[in-house]
């Protein structure tokens, strides 16, 4: 099975993990969205941080586009969205560890 550019780049982004969580940024919720132009392989990756004053959120950023250039010839860039994290963000299943579910 062949993973479209898209699948490609959240199965890589399961890398980067919140180092005060413990838990990767797709687990999390913290992608919102993804934008990828498939002819020049330039994405546009807009997320959040579980807090407004995240003080991994530069390093998190920063991991999030070199991923990105693993996976897209021409690079992501990296927003930052104003909604606020909610636990009910993370994937079905990954709060379990810390009994929110």
């Amino acid at each position: 099975m062949v993973l479209s550019k898209e699948e490609e780049l959240i199965e890589a982004l399961r890398s980067v993990i919140d180092p005060e969580i413990g838990l990767n940024i797709i687990e999390l919720g913290l992608v919102r969205n993804l934008d990828i132009d498939e002819e020049s392989e330039k994405g546009k990756i807009t997320m959040i941080l579980t807090t407004p004053f995240c003080p991994y959120g530069p390093q998190l950023i920063e991991q999030v586009r070199l991923v990105g250039k693993q996976v897209l010839k021409g690079g992501v860039e990296v927003e930052i969205g104003t909604e606020l994290w909610d636990p009910s963000m993370m994937e079905e299943g990954a709060g379990g560890d810390w009994g929110l579910f």
